[in-house]
């Protein structure tokens, strides 16, 4: 029988398996996948400037899906397929006129102590999400089973019009948005009765823009997109990238990710701590200038 987003507790244990890339012959005796579609919405970035504090912007979705079959089960053994995915860079600059940038960072990225972070739901690791993301198959069953996991993720945050380390600010001057993040999504089969998991589907995928903003100009013609409005595809490889320990347990990216000021002058401050680490010196997590943060 098979459950749609099962919350069973025994889904923590997956991180203690080592999950192993490759189209090895015992995986594909017991499940195969029917169908797989990878793609971003082929749509232009839309950005809102409705609120007098905040610009909005919403990037184009992007979107994974794959019909799996489960051959019969004899025994009792439990198996889950499900998405995975992984933050592997990211920079996301906001630059007020001449005075610096926020950046919102990941420090066991930037600090290079991890080379992926999780980006699951915070709840369900290291799943992506619980509902339409994984499913779960359960033996004895002397039939065959299908089922269709999906997801996709976009982004939509609220950039303040206004630089958030001065509170005294007056007139806005938020004059450039840049993000470039990239992704590593696993669609991943677990077999939760015998501790062994393998990699089915390694998708890449990258989301890239660029928004110039004139805070002279009146609230609605202030901000004009600049890069390409046609999405870059995700990237179905070849070669699955084996999934490390990190993407698979916390922090994920929502509780792990702070906000820094980088002025051009003067020394980076932390504006909005992570979650993850809320019990560690700010200082300690604030990473000094380096090739990678200073850009503009």
């Amino acid at each position: 029988m098979a459950h749609k987003g099962d919350k069973d507790q025994e889904m923590g244990n997956i991180n203690r398996v080592v999950i192993k890339p490759g189209h090895l012959k015992e995986i594909h005796q017991k499940v195969r996948v029917l169908n797989f579609r990878t793609l971003i919405d082929n749509l232009p970035t839309s950005i809102d400037e409705s609120s007098s504090t905040v610009l909005k912007y919403k990037t184009p979705n992007f979107r994974a899906s794959a019909t799996v079959e489960m051959a019969p089960l004899s025994e009792q053994h439990k198996w889950k397929i499900g998405w995975i995915q992984a933050c592997t860079d990211m920079t996301f600059h906001n630059t007020y006129s001449d005075e610096g940038y926020t950046s919102w960072e990941f420090p066991e990225l930037s600090s290079g102590t991890q080379n992926m972070i999780s980006d699951c739901d915070g709840h369900h690791y290291p799943w992506y999400g619980s509902r339409n993301e994984t499913v779960t198959f359960e033996g004895p069953c002397k039939m065959y089973q299908t089922a269709t996991v999906t997801m996709n993720d976009n982004f939509h945050p609220h950039v303040t019009w206004r630089n958030p380390a001065m509170r005294s600010q007056g007139p806005p001057n938020l004059t450039h948005i840049t993000r470039d993040q990239t992704f590593n999504v696993w669609l991943v089969v677990w077999n939760m009765t015998t501790q062994k998991a393998y990699i089915l589907k390694n998708i890449r995928w990258n989301m890239q823009l660029n928004i110039d903003v004139d805070p002279s100009k009146p609230l609605g013609q202030r901000a004009k997109l600049m890069s390409n409005p046609v999405p870059r595809q995700p990237e179905v490889l070849e070669h699955h990238v084996p999934i490390p320990k990190c993407a698979l347990m916390p922090p994920n990216a929502n509780s792990a990710q702070m906000l820094v000021w980088r002025p051009r002058v003067g020394q980076p401050m932390c504006i909005i701590p992570p979650v993850w680490k809320k019990d560690v010196p700010i200082d300690k997590q604030v990473p000094r200038y380096d090739s990678k943060l200073t850009k503009l």
